[in-house]
């Protein structure tokens, strides 16, 4: 892979996408490796629905553009993020609730992405 600078100082000849996944939106690259909400299982082969496509000069990111684009995930890990705890109080009225949530979390990295 070539990278360069142009005159104006951008990058060109990388190629990247930003990704929807788990209600949020990341900028990936080939080979990255990336932290999202559980999306398989360890050792499996996902497909991350692409917003947007660079790749040197050229962007995609109207619907019919996009239709051939994909980008490829494989799984390699999964674990917990920290533990968030929550407390209800109503005053007066002897409620008490507590809480707590740990959310599961897979380690993807990403193996190719392709314009379609």
């Amino acid at each position: 892979m070539c990278v360069g600078f142009a005159r104006t100082g951008r990058i060109f000849d990388r190629m990247y996408a930003v990704v929807r996944t788990g209600g949020k939106q990341y900028r990936v690259e080939q080979g990255q490796r990336l932290r999202v909400e559980r999306v398989g299982e360890p050792g499996s082969t996902v497909e991350l629905t692409p917003v947007l496509v660079v790749d040197g000069q050229t962007v995609l990111a109207t619907p019919d553009e996009l239709s051939g684009a994909s980008v490829s995930a494989t799984v390699v890990d999964e674990g917990r993020g920290r533990k968030i705890e929550a407390f209800d109080y109503k005053a007066k009225a002897r409620v008490r609730r507590r809480w707590g949530h740990r959310q599961t979390y897979s380690t993807v990295e990403i193996t190719s992405i392709s314009r379609g």
